[in-house]
Parts: C-alpha cells; sequence; structure tokens
C-alpha cells in the first residue's frame, strides 16, 4: 500500500480545496451571463447582416429602376419638345402637322403613363430606403449593446483571474510541499474521477460518497495505519482521517 505521513495527506486535503476552488473560478468564467447576452446579440447582428444586405440590394436595384424610369420620362419629353418646336414653326403641309399633334398627344399619354411608373418605383425607393435607414440603425445599437456587454464580461472576467491566479499560486506552493509520488496518485484520480480525487472522513462517513461507511469496512479502515492510504469504496478516492473520523 503507498504510504504518505498524515501531515502529507491532510496537505492533500488542502491542495482538493484549492484545486475545486480553481475549477469553481473556471466555471464561472465560462458561464458568465454575460457570454449567454454576446452569444444572443451576434445572433441577432447575423440576422440584422442579412437583412441589411437583402435590404441594401433592393435599394440598389430600385435605384436603378428609378435611373431608367427618369430616363424614359426625360426621353418623352426631349422628343415632346422637339415636336411642340415644329408644330411651332408651322412648317410642313397640314397633314404632316396633323400627324405631328397627333403624336404630341400620343406622346403626352406616354408621359403621363412612365411618369406614374416613375412615381411608384420613387415610393418603393423611399420605403425599402425607410427600412434600411432602421435596419441600419438597429445594427448600431445591437453593436453598442454589445460593447457594453463586451466590458461587463472583461471587468467579470478580471476580477476572477485575479482571484484564479492568488488561488493558483498558493496551489502551487502547497503542491511544492507534498512529496511527487503523492501529487502523482492525486492527479491520476483527478483525472479519473472528475477532479475530486480526495476527501475526508468524519464520523464514519465518506464525505467522497456522502455515505455511511459499512461497519465492517470503518473497522478494517480504523486498524491500517495512520501513514497508509485509505480508500473509500463507493467512490475510489482517498479518505483522509482526522480526529473526528471515527
Amino acid at each position: 500500500m503507498t504510504t504518505a505521513t498524515p501531515a502529507d495527506q491532510r496537505r492533500l486535503l488542502d491542495l482538493q480545496a484549492l484545486d475545486t476552488k480553481l475549477d469553481q473560478l473556471r466555471h464561472r468564467r465560462n458561464a458568465l451571463p454575460e457570454l449567454a447576452r454576446i452569444a444572443e446579440l451576434d445572433a441577432q447582428i447575423a440576422d440584422l447582416d442579412a437583412a441589411i444586405a437583402t435590404s441594401r440590394t433592393a435599394v440598389g436595384d430600385l435605384r436603378r429602376e428609378l435611373t431608367k424610369a427618369e430616363s424614359d420620362v426625360q426621353q418623352v419629353r426631349d422628343r415632346a419638345a422637339r415636336d411642340q418646336q415644329r408644330m411651332a414653326s408651322g412648317i410642313g403641309s397640314a397633314k404632316d402637322l396633323q400627324a405631328l399633334q397627333s403624336e404630341i398627344d400620343s406622346l403626352a399619354r406616354r408621359q403621363g403613363d412612365l411618369e406614374e411608373v416613375e412615381l411608384e418605383v420613387m415610393e418603393r425607393l423611399e420605403s425599402h430606403e425607410g427600412a434600411l435607414s432602421e435596419l441600419t440603425a438597429a445594427h448600431a445599437s445591437l453593436f453598442n449593446q454589445r460593447a457594453e456587454v463586451q466590458g461587463a464580461r472583461d471587468v467579470a472576467w478580471g476580477t476572477i483571474d485575479t482571484e484564479a491566479g492568488q488561488v493558483q499560486t498558493a496551489r502551487d506552493a502547497l503542491a511544492g510541499s507534498v512529496p511527487e509520488s503523492l501529487i502523482a496518485i492525486y492527479e491520476r484520480l483527478r483525472g479519473k474521477l472528475g477532479g475530486f480525487a480526495v476527501a475526508s472522513l468524519r464520523h464514519g462517513r465518506s464525505e467522497g460518497s456522502g455515505m455511511v461507511v459499512p461497519p465492517i469496512e470503518l473497522a478494517a479502515i480504523k486498524a491500517t495505519p495512520e501513514d497508509q492510504l485509505v480508500y473509500c469504496e463507493e467512490s475510489g478516492r482517498i479518505l483522509v482521517r482526522g480526529e473526528d473520523a471515527f
């Protein structure tokens, strides 16, 4: 059986307490509510990124459509203006002037139709630009919120990391006072048993399993020399015997 002085066994308990504290601090660091909020904001920002891209495409398409509509209207206006100038000159036969007037009337109707198209495109463009403006503002707001939450996260991380650094320093100093062979057993058990390798035996109850040790097993532990390691049959953890073990 592996031997270790009662003092070294008690140091293992202290080491376990420090390692447990470090595990708790790591868990706190990884489970900050700010991290969940940042993930939520990131998802919302990603959704807005997609919506903004779609909206910008629609606005771009409508601007091109409006440019074409304006060009179509201008072309009809220019042609009508030229026809009006020809009419005003009075040059041409009566038949020619009658045909010219007919074309002018047709161009006026065509211009009216194109201006309606132009107005409809302008209204749609205005609506899409308004929606894009709202999406952009919402996007900026989410980024500002994210920056605030990140700041709170960094403050919390700083506090946790400072405490963890202090605990780690104490842990390293304590580990250096425990025999390497005992540390090796402790680390192996920690890796095997979810980080919890050592527990106290108090009033016949194993704090490794939370259960009362059966009388026969308890008697065997009591008869075991103090410098020999004993283990909890239920949990496999080292049991450290103090004055209140039995």
